[in-house]
């Protein structure tokens, strides 16, 4: 069914750990994603049930978690999958890579206290909105099946537990970057960014400064996402470093909503108390967010510290401008109007 590589166990060992899923009592097929399965040529014999597939993975020696930090509500955290393990990375007939995920699938090295799984309850909603998000030509992660694991967890109440399927082209985020920078050694920090340039952006590849141009992509994309989520009305709920993609996705489907009305004021998130994360603020969080991946990169974007600095700022002074250009472009044409 899959065609897997494992490029991202390349990376140092500090990047990831070996994960396999928990043991559950009855894996049961909930949902699956057939067009998904279609578009990104995955093969299921007529009488395979994709969740005997995932179970087939328990003995697998290299599904991983990975290692990331991040700023959660402004603090800067060490992190990782607490919930989640990579499974393979797929690659398609027209040599496209997307990660295969499972979310919920049972404790992780980066669990801390959690249990590492997931309610079925918040896996139908993660599929729901990923696959909205897509159909409104919006860059998404996209769910490809939902497992019944057989048991109930408890979140408040007793729920039916479940694993979700999760497709991406790459669950690497500034956290990722963060976490190299603060955490790891700068030969590190150069393994990350060379992974990804080459996995993403490969045409920055032979660019004079590669970390430099790589900031102007990230931040070119994760504009191009947020105008599209005000396009829709769409909130986040938790623009925490950790939860923006270098690829230009939007995931980590938790207190995230469509907006009904029109309130700039509107957040999802019960603990955003101080409406950090609502619908007006998401621009503005996001040069936040872009400034931190701009620090994590300062050690490579040039030798000398000052120097750094300098190049990064520059690039940052010109989010405002793309930030108008992109926004204003897409209400003009929301309304109707050509420019």
């Amino acid at each position: 069914m899959f065609n897997f590589s494992y490029s991202y166990l390349t990376l140092p060992e500090k990047f990831h750990s070996i994960t396999k899923t928990s043991s559950f009592p009855k894996l049961e097929t909930f949902i699956i994603n057939k067009e998904l399965c279609d578009s990104l040529d995955f093969k299921l014999e007529k009488n395979d049930d994709i969740a005997d597939v995932i179970a087939g993975f328990k003995k697998y020696d290299k599904s991983f978690s990975q290692a990331y930090a991040g700023h959660q509500f402004g603090h800067f955290t060490n992190l990782g999958d607490g919930r989640a393990i990579i499974i393979g990375e797929h690659k398609t007939e027209k040599n496209e890579v997307y990660d295969v995920q499972l979310k919920g699938s049972g404790r992780t090295p980066y669990s801390r206290n959690g249990d590492g799984k997931a309610t079925l309850k918040a896996m139908l909603r993660e599929y729901i909105i990923s696959e909205a998000m897509y159909t409104l030509k919006i860059p998404s992660s996209r769910s490809l099946a939902i497992i019944n694991t057989g048991e109930n967890i408890y979140r408040k109440t007793e729920n039916k537990g479940a694993i979700l399927t999760r497709i991406m082209k790459s669950h690497i985020r500034i956290g990722t970057f963060e976490y190299a920078s603060y955490l790891c050694s700068k030969s590190e920090l150069n393994a990350l960014l060379s992974y990804t340039i080459n996995r993403l952006y490969p045409e920055i590849k032979e660019h004079d400064n590669p970390a430099l141009s790589l900031l102007n992509k990230v931040m070119e994309v994760q504009i191009e996402l947020v105008v599209n989520w005000m396009r829709v009305g769409f909130i986040h709920g938790v623009m925490n470093t950790d939860n923006i993609s270098i690829s230009g996705e939007t995931f980590d489907y938790g207190p995230c909503a469509f907006m009904n009305s029109y309130d700039p004021e509107t957040t999802y998130s019960s603990i955003d108390y101080n409406k950090r994360y609502s619908f007006g603020n998401q621009p503005i969080i996001l040069k936040w967010n872009i400034s931190r991946f701009a620090e994590s990169l300062l050690p490579i974007i040039h030798e000398n510290k000052e120097k750094s600095i300098q190049l990064a700022k520059s690039s940052i002074e010109k989010f405002d401008e793309l930030w108008e250009e992109k926004y204003y472009s897409m209400m003009l044409k929301k309304i109707g109007f050509r420019n």
